[in-house]
């Protein structure tokens, strides 16, 4: 691809110090126009332990880019609970061009996504129904992988800006790989990705850009030096040896 949706974000003005924002170091470590973070590839992972911001950070993007913070395309405006934070509202999306089409997918949320489908169906408008832009079946009569999948498969319709918040969360190893292949075949057709995941497999997509969230802020690692991937090793080389050294008394 050689143009990027995003291709550069940076705090617009100070945080408030009160603000739990303000104790997040990778919101922190965000930079002024001045020092942006830079966004220099068509998939993008943030990765990381729990509680450093990762969906934080993915949500302000997609708040920001006018996605709805429960997730769905910029037509989706349905509220199920006002939770999402405050970030947008301080970030500043720098765009190089604009997408076509594009999706937030966030796996905490996505029932109420498919839940919205289905509720705004029982009365089609003159565009007719919205499932069949997602492959025609109820995406609750559907298992949550396979509603995931559906989601890829049929309504991401490349030249896109596809946010997804750990994906991995309802699909199996093997579907995780073909997920990959999906995201590769949107990559070819102008598509850019910005994934939050502790998913090893996904990370391994080849040129992919990574930034590592931790209590230091934020910062660019290699695959092979991700924790999500060595603990990952070390746990498969030698499964009895690990069991034994998590449940030693």
């Amino acid at each position: 691809m050689t143009r990027r949706y995003i291709d550069r974000i940076f705090l617009n003005k100070p945080l408030p110090a009160d603000s739990y924002l303000a104790s997040l170091p990778a919101v922190r470590a965000l930079g002024d126009r001045d020092h942006p973070l830079k966004i220099p590839a068509d998939v993008t992972f943030l990765v990381g332990e729990n509680g450093t911001g990762k969906s934080t950070l993915l949500e302000a993007i997609a708040v920001a880019c006018g996605f709805n913070a429960e997730g769905g395309t910029r037509n989706f405006d349905f509220s199920t609970r006002d939770t999402h934070s405050p970030l947008y509202e301080y970030l500043t999306v720098s765009r190089s061009a604009y997408p076509k089409d594009g999706f937030f997918l966030r796996a905490e949320s996505f029932y109420n996504v498919a839940t919205n489908i289905d509720q705004m169906d029982e009365t089609p408008g003159i565009g007719g129904r919205i499932i069949d832009s997602y492959g025609g079946i109820s995406l609750h009569k559907q298992s949550h992988g396979e509603s995931f999948l559906a989601l890829v498969e049929n309504r991401f319709g490349g030249e896109g800006l596809y946010l997804l918040d750990e994906p991995e969360a309802a699909l199996s190893p093997t579907r995780l790989m073909y997920l990959l292949v999906c995201i590769h075949e949107l990559v070819q057709r102008n598509s850019q990705f910005i994934i939050a995941t502790h998913s090893p497999i996904l990370m391994a997509y080849p040129g992919a850009c990574l930034y590592q969230l931790s209590g230091d802020g934020i910062r660019q690692v290699n695959y092979r030096d991700t924790e999500h991937y060595q603990v990952t090793r070390r746990f498969l080389e030698d499964p009895e040896g690990m069991m034994e050294r998590l449940l030693r008394e």
